[in-house]
């Protein structure tokens, strides 16, 4: 069967400041979480309102991750979005994927799915925590005498309250909780700010310890965090460490939290995510790894590493030859993919919404250049070249009835920024240049070499961004119901 070719074509050099906050997966992949299995470590992280749901990765090293699937190919039945951080672990020849995500008619639960393999496929259980604040940030861990238990954080937050973090023991079936919540900690430092939340425990030595992270997580005025505090029995007294916050901004990276802590040959490092200081919130929050140690003290102290790491990103070509799309494309949690793969092409369904039906990818970089091939047929929906916040924030490069027209879509109401005459010939070619993560200026060609742009002076996109997510880029059908986009040739140089 043809595959989708991908090129590797691109080194990106990432160095590192003092604590060598290492770039491991480029692009949004918020709250990661990681287990080894075997002689492989598998990670997940957050996909919020883009499906397919919790993507699947894998290593052999901690730093060179592939995706190679996802927990669910659709939401589950009993939630509808935010689907965030999943928590992947491995007990007695099983893995469970715990994670948060809203309940249709209710509020943010935590929930559990179990599978066979790490690759799956998954089976799901259904929420197992519902308070009336909302709950999330899930964590499993046994106590000294090995009874399972659930970790996780009351989201008291969003109503203007504290935020317990809550244990109960948990059954062997992760199908209950049992007995009665107790407290660990709450948000009581000043440096936590309005919460506290992605608790994940480990123990060594005497003690359990609990990697946390605190204040505000998302979005271009985040102040996150993380700090870690001690116990020498699961359910408490838990000590704060004096010295916390022990990871904050550094040069590069800004905001960081929200991991899990995992041994390598002896070796202890933390998987978590923050900000690229250049492309911030339009890269998202991405994958970072940063080695810790335990110090004679008995506390946590990241080591200190001037080392660079190069981090290789690739540029993609998809010609849509095969008969499925591969795992990096996604899609909003809202629309049900409707398209087809033929003759090397993908046929987009359309919709008559404002945004209509899309399908993005993340953004590895905030410098790239995108470009897709549309086939122009009568009575085809319009095709565009899309940059996609949500399906209320989009900016779309559309060939319809022989025009070029660029449509920003902003909290639901779009508008026409210019527009232009074409007959398109059998082809057209749509691009959009990018720089700093924000900063858009679109061109078309008929040819394929020289292209023309469409708005003379760069089109800003910082409204696009929802708070919990980044920006993809990727290809939209707006049309009535029935009608399609025809596309081919999409490229992403970074």
């Amino acid at each position: 069967m043809p595959m989708i070719r991908i090129l590797f074509v691109l080194l990106f050099a990432c160095v590192q400041t003092a604590f060598a906050q290492k770039l491991v997966m480029p692009g949004d992949h918020p709250d990661p979480s990681v287990v080894k299995i075997g002689d492989t470590y598998w990670a997940s992280a957050t996909s919020s309102n883009w499906t397919p749901i919790f993507p699947l990765l894998s290593s052999n090293n901690l730093t060179d991750w592939t995706t190679v699937g996802h927990v669910f190919k659709e939401p589950p039945a009993w939630a509808d979005y935010y689907f965030w951080a999943p928590e992947i672990s491995y007990d007695n020849g099983k893995v469970y994927v715990y994670y948060s995500a809203h309940k249709k008619d209710g509020n943010l639960c935590v929930a559990v799915a179990s599978a066979d393999r790490p690759e799956g496929p998954y089976r799901d259980h259904g929420p197992l925590i519902c308070e009336p604040a909302g709950s999330i940030d899930a964590f499993p861990m046994r106590d000294k005498a090995g009874k399972l238990h659930m970790i996780w954080k009351e989201d008291g937050n969003s109503v203007g309250k504290p935020t317990p973090i809550w244990i109960q023991e948990m059954n062997e079936e992760r199908t209950a909780v049992l007995g009665e919540k107790r407290e660990l900690f709450r948000n009581e430092a000043p440096w936590e700010a309005n919460l506290v939340e992605g608790v994940a425990i480990m123990r060594h030595g005497d003690y359990f310890y609990a990697f946390y992270a605190a204040a505000g997580c998302c979005g271009t005025g985040c102040t996150y965090a993380s700090g870690v505090a001690r116990a020498k029995d699961l359910m408490g007294p838990w000590e704060k460490f004096s010295r916390n916050p022990i990871l904050t901004h550094t040069d590069q990276w800004r905001c960081p939290g929200h991991g899990t802590p995992v041994e390598r040959d002896g070796k202890y490092y933390f998987l978590y995510h923050g900000y690229n200081t250049a492309s911030t919130v339009f890269t998202g929050r991405e994958g970072l790894l940063q080695e810790f140690r335990f110090t004679p003290d008995g506390w946590v102290e990241f080591v200190q590493d001037e080392g660079n790491l190069v981090r290789q990103v690739s540029d993609r070509e998809d010609r849509f030859r095969g008969n499925a799309l591969p795992h990096y494309w996604e899609w909003n949690v809202f629309q049900k993919p409707s398209f087809a793969l033929s003759s090397g092409e993908l046929h987009l369904n359309a919709l008559p919404t404002a945004s209509g039906h899309f399908a993005g990818q993340k953004t590895l970089s905030g410098s790239y250049i995108a470009s897709v091939v549309v086939r122009p047929r009568k009575g085809n929906a319009a095709a565009g070249l899309a940059v996609l916040g949500d399906e209320r924030n989009t900016l779309t490069l559309y060939y319809t009835n022989d025009s070029i027209k660029l449509v920003s879509l902003r909290n639901g109401r779009d508008s026409t920024l210019t527009s232009t005459a074409l007959r398109g010939g059998k082809k057209v070619h749509l691009q959009v240049t990018c720089t700093g993560g924000n900063s858009f200026v679109f061109g078309y060609s008929t040819n394929g070499r020289s292209f023309t742009p469409i708005n003379n002076q760069p089109v800003s996109g910082s409204h696009l961004p929802p708070w919990d997510r980044a920006l993809r880029i990727g290809v939209a059908a707006r049309g009535p119901q029935g009608t399609k986009a025809v596309f081919d040739d999409f490229e992403v140089d970074y």
